[in-house]
């Protein structure tokens, strides 16, 4: 008897555990998170956040230091609604994505100290939420997390979640001077793929680097719909050795480990899919400190990455789903099945 019981206690709460693991890569603590901090707003505050799931707002995404974003600043909010907005983010990143996302947030000080106001203006609060549509666990909606080097889009359709555009910058790519020096918020997409690219053999690298110079920016930039010209270059998958093809793997879930495991699980599954079919692409030195740039192409998915501004101190990384930013593919699903 005392074996049975202590089994079901067991069961009990493995199932309890499970449940609460659900729960936290559900769109339900996102839904939960947006109305926690849409019921915290005045209503001038609520009118400004809220816009349309059908605004064509929603696909107007930038990485840049804008002052016209759409949306409710940190800076305009009291104390708890910040709290609420920052759980509504969180809801949507793993923990290595809030660090991420709060370390490049804290840039924007490191910036203002050092140009002196003679820059851009520098605000690590000047980033803005927006709700799109009407929170809901099984309903059409989304949200926006967006500022300096911050670009975060969601997109929720009958309990499924699009995750893209999801944009990480870092200026400067690392601290050098002050108390911060030494610090790198995007230390590893840098430093996985250069691993990659130096572990390959002379005749590998005539393949994968592709120009000896770097392009200025990621290629997609700030496009609202992801599109490379012509066939993908750089070095198949299929080209890479065994250990190669570790790091490889090591690179994609260094972008996909952002998220939840939900989210995280999903693009992990794309990256396997598309092995077959998967280019790895360099350009610019290989050395630390040299101008570079590389992108991860597949038929269903693109990661961008740049390091040649400022001197080459200054990233620009992305995800792209090609046919499932904003939700495209979730919303063309959705269409055909309940509205033929």
């Amino acid at each position: 008897m005392k074996h049975w019981k202590r089994l079901l206690l067991i069961v009990s709460a493995f199932a309890l555990l499970t449940a609460a693991y659900e729960r936290i890569n559900t769109p339900a603590l996102m839904s939960d998170a947006a109305r926690a901090y849409l019921n915290s707003l005045t209503p001038e505050l609520r009118a400004k956040t809220s816009i349309a799931f059908t605004d064509d707002e929603r696909s107007n995404w930038h990485f840049v230091p804008l002052n016209n974003r759409k949306g409710v600043a940190l800076r305009e909010m009291t104390s708890a609604q910040k709290h609420l907005a920052e759980a509504l983010l969180s809801s949507a990143l793993s923990s290595q994505g809030i660090v991420k996302a709060h370390t490049i947030m804290s840039l924007d000080q490191v910036l203002k100290d050092a140009e002196q106001g003679k820059g851009p203006e520098r605000d690590p609060e000047k980033y803005f939420v927006s709700i799109f549509g009407e929170p809901s666990e099984k309903g059409t909606w989304g949200f926006r997390f967006e500022g300096h080097h911050v670009a975060m889009n969601f997109t929720i359709v009958n309990g499924k979640i699009a995750s893209s555009p999801n944009f990480f910058g870092a200026n400067p790519a690392e601290v050098k001077t002050g108390p911060r020096a030494g610090l790198r918020a995007l230390k590893r997409e840098e430093d996985i793929a250069r691993e990659l690219v130096k572990s390959m053999t002379a005749e590998q690298q005539k393949v994968a680097i592709v120009d000896k110079a770097a392009p200025r920016d990621i290629i997609t930039f700030d496009f609202r719909k992801a599109a490379l010209t012509g066939q993908p270059s750089g070095i198949a998958y299929s080209q890479l050795k065994a250990t190669q093809k570790e790091i490889m793997e090591a690179l994609v879930a260094e972008y996909a480990m952002n998220f939840p495991p939900m989210i995280a699980d999903f693009r992990m599954d794309q990256f396997k899919k598309s092995q077959a079919n998967l280019f790895f692409a360099w350009a610019g030195g290989i050395e630390p400190g040299d101008l570079h740039y590389y992108r991860v192409q597949t038929p269903l998915f693109l990661i961008e990455y740049d390091k040649t501004q400022d001197q080459g101190n200054h990233i620009h990384s992305v995800w792209r789903d090609f046919n499932g930013d904003f939700g495209a593919d979730l919303l063309a699903q959705h269409y055909a099945a309940d509205h033929p």
